[in-house]
């Protein structure tokens, strides 16, 4: 049997909250879900999301490595790019590449999200 898989949420490091929400939800429209931390000085686990995409941000040293990177299939990657605010340190394009149109940006710590079109281009 097959399991009915509901979410996944790939967890990428985070060195600076400061800096994690500025590029995520500042810039790039994330909703910052809720945190964690053991006690006041620990470190920072968070819970984001944009639309159906969830995304873990953990400053534990043993949860993830940086520089990893997620694909995000999303619809209307176009109009999406279009609106993002300015931002002086990224300016990402669009790229057209033989499985679609994708937007690539990299966190402040290195991790890399790469958006892909679902919906043909537009």
């Amino acid at each position: 049997m097959t399991p009915t898989v509901t979410r996944t949420a790939p967890i990428f490091r985070s060195f600076d909250e400061t800096k994690a929400r500025a590029f995520y939800i500042d810039w790039l429209g994330f909703t910052w879900e809720g945190e964690h931390r053991f006690d006041p000085g620990a470190p920072l686990y968070a819970f984001l999301r944009l639309g159906e995409f969830h995304l873990h941000l953990s400053e534990h040293h043993g949860d993830a490595t940086p520089g990893s990177t997620a694909m995000v299939y999303l619809d209307g990657l176009r109009d999406w790019h279009a609106s993002l605010p300015h931002n002086p340190n990224m300016r990402p394009g669009l790229e057209t590449l033989p499985w679609g149109l994708q937007m690539q940006v990299t966190d402040p710590f290195g991790n890399r999200l790469r958006f892909l079109d679902q919906s043909g281009g537009s």
